[in-house]
């Protein structure tokens, strides 16, 4: 998974504590001809300028739950977890339920959750109001004890992707906020992908730009409304006789796993 783990090294750092799944009989090793990278990356660039940054800003932040000293279990050095919600009102974020998971966040008790969008850092109380989806990655919607200051509400899409429909994600990574380009490739299928969106996303040359603290960002169409909600990243770890390297999958193929928003429309509002 893509979410965050917080460690007390000094200066903190962020690392993954979930398994990045493969994709299925992906060739992991594949050079992609030179022609097929060029026009993935127009194609990424115009999945990124056919959404207004602009106008999504304040409607995706980081968030993160700090653990207190008896909430920590095995390893005393863990801090907390770090992912990436967005706004359903003022008063609700949606985010995808293992980050909620991992933070302890439950329908029982209020937690205190740090919720970063820009400039604005707050501290709010959350809980789970519900969660959504049929399938083992689940859609959390979460509960503001206050209203986030300047929260900029995200309209939903009820009707499916089309195969290389031009999307966006607005994730955070290394606790800033940036958008990313890429295309919907289908939806999955088989006991562990069944119920997901498989979507193709990068920056340039870079596969891995969905990594770290993206679990929970919204994927956007080109009228910016969500269609998907970013869940787990495909990579391998190869050994070099240096050092071990993270590869993203072969180019043409998926690399980043997404709950689509439909599983919300039984009570969601939707444009």
């Amino acid at each position: 998974m893509v979410r965050d783990a917080i460690w007390n090294t000094g200066t903190p750092r962020l690392r993954a504590t979930r398994r990045n799944n493969r994709y299925p009989s992906l060739p992991m090793l594949a050079i992609a001809a030179s022609w097929l990278t060029v026009l993935l990356s127009v194609g990424n660039a115009a999945a990124a300028a056919c959404t207004d940054a602009s106008t999504l800003a304040h409607s995706t932040v980081s968030i993160t739950r700090y653990f207190a000293d008896e909430e920590k279990t095995g390893d005393s050095d863990l801090l907390g977890i770090r992912g990436t919600a967005w706004f359903s009102s003022p008063t609700s974020m949606i985010t995808v339920e293992h980050v909620a998971t991992a933070m302890g966040i439950s329908n029982q008790n209020w937690k205190q959750v740090e919720v970063l969008g820009g400039e604005n850092k707050q501290t709010i109380n959350v809980r789970l109001l519900r969660l959504a989806g049929s399938q083992s990655e689940k859609i959390a919607v979460l509960e503001l004890q206050a209203p986030f200051a300047g929260a900029q509400r995200l309209w939903m899409r009820i009707e499916p992707l089309t195969s290389d429909e031009q999307v966006a994600a607005l994730a955070y990574s290394e606790n800033q906020q940036r958008l990313v380009g890429g295309r919907f490739v289908n939806y999955g299928e088989g006991d562990k992908l069944a119920g997901t969106a498989l979507l193709e996303m990068f920056e340039g040359d870079n596969r891995l730009v969905i990594d770290h603290g993206a679990s929970g960002a919204p994927v956007v169409d080109c009228e910016g409304r969500v269609v998907a909600v970013i869940s787990n990243i495909f990579t391998q770890t190869l050994q070099s006789p240096f050092r071990a390297i993270r590869v993203s999958t072969a180019w043409g193929s998926p690399n980043v796993v997404s709950v689509p928003i439909q599983v919300l429309s039984e009570f969601a509002s939707v444009k």
